[in-house]
């Protein structure tokens, strides 16, 4: 049994994946999301290939990545496999990126159960 292509409507796309109908739109007139067909009405239907490109980029979105940086991205995976070298590098450095913003994050979350654990000896020692 092979892949079964969906074919979902920009509502149905937008529900699946958390990503506004105005943000799929916009996605599409900046670039970052090519090859939507359209019914003979002009509706936009969505493929497994999109569905999958669009999770991608809600990934790098939601961890940071700029939308110029994403779609400099989306340009090199749609150019050709001589771009993989320079693709592995944007993914290698917005990884260490994120990376570093977790642990940053960490810190922030370890200074804030310190005060927790300041609060909670002072109401045992008060109480």
């Amino acid at each position: 049994m092979g892949d079964v292509e969906e074919s979902l409507s920009i509502g149905e796309m937008a529900a699946r994946t958390g990503v506004s109908v105005h943000t799929l739109r916009y996605y599409e007139r900046v670039g970052l999301l090519t090859g939507v067909p359209r019914t003979a009405g002009g509706r936009r239907v969505y493929g497994t290939k999109q569905l999958a490109s669009i999770k991608f980029i809600s990934r790098l979105r939601e961890t940071g990545m700029p939308i110029a940086q994403v779609l400099t991205y989306a340009e090199l995976v749609r150019a050709d496999d001589d771009t993989r070298q320079r693709r592995l590098e944007i993914l290698i450095d917005h990884h260490q990126s994120v990376l570093m913003a977790i642990n940053e994050q960490r810190r922030h979350l370890d200074a804030i159960q310190a005060k927790i654990d300041l609060y909670r000896e002072a109401l045992r020692t008060d109480g």
